[in-house]
């Protein structure tokens, strides 16, 4: 018996080729709307000119033949009453252009999306400078995803987008956002593709200090650092001077006893 699996996808047309969207994981059945029980010939093909064979099968009976594609073999489930085909627990690989076969031939489109990491926002330090016509401070900071492809980066000005970067292929990206660190507007880095996105809120208290602040933290730790360092190199001294004093005691000693025995 055919088994529903249900899962979250889009699909849209396209030029007469359906345009399926899946996230990694879930499943995505390719409906056929049809009949096939007494089509006496149907096949699911895939890759780009239906390369490779998948499914075909004499519609209404019960003898399906399976080939060539052991990575989804055990994935894949049709129902022998419409010809709709089932791809559970999808993988990136599993993209590219299924076509069904049969009196008419239906094409479709499949992409499966992998799951979104969530953005890292850095700041700039280096670049801690004021503006030259008033007294205020500008933050410069960068969001970052890595190893990611069909994505596009953004920065957003509470719901008003304010940059933005799109890529297809497999590759880190960045886009810089540059705030005064007395801004009270709520910032946010989204990472999207067309089915899930991810959301990195920006607090600038914690990444946007002044110039002068942070080179009075930046004071304030060396202070510490330098002063440990001190106490540390003190009771190595110390030691040094203590073992030195000890050594020479037990030699002196050692003499003393030799010229007894003499």
């Amino acid at each position: 018996m055919f088994c529903a699996f249900i899962s979250l996808y889009l699909l849209h047309l396209i030029d007469g080729v359906n345009i399926v969207s899946v996230m990694e994981g879930d499943s995505v059945t390719l409906h056929t709307d049809d009949t096939v029980r007494y089509k006496p010939y149907v096949q699911w093909t895939f890759g780009p000119e239906g390369t490779i064979i998948i499914i075909q099968f004499n519609g209404g009976g019960a003898d399906i033949t399976y080939f060539n594609e052991k990575r989804i073999r055990d994935r894949i489930q049709i129902d022998n009453q419409t010809g709709s085909l089932t791809i559970r627990n999808t993988r990136t690989t599993d993209s590219g252009l299924y076509h069904l076969i049969m009196e008419s031939r239906l094409l479709f489109n499949v992409t499966v999306y992998a799951h979104l990491p969530i953005p890292v926002i850095t700041r700039d330090s280096s670049n801690c400078s004021s503006s030259s016509s008033s007294s205020s401070q500008n933050c410069s900071l960068l969001c970052s995803v890595l190893n990611v492809s069909h994505v596009t980066l953004s920065w957003y000005k509470g719901i008003s987008l304010l940059s933005s970067i799109s890529v297809s292929d497999l590759k880190n990206i960045s886009l810089p956002l540059e705030v005064e660190y007395q801004d009270k507007n709520t910032y946010s880095c989204v990472l999207n593709n067309p089915i899930s996105n991810q959301t990195k809120h920006l607090d600038i208290s914690q990444f946007c200090q002044t110039c002068a602040d942070r080179l009075h933290c930046c004071g304030f730790i060396e202070a510490v650092i330098r002063l440990v360092i001190s106490a540390v190199v003190g009771v190595a001294t110390i030691t040094i001077v203590v073992y030195d004093i000890r050594s020479r005691r037990a030699e002196k000693k050692r003499r003393t006893s030799q010229s007894v025995i003499e």
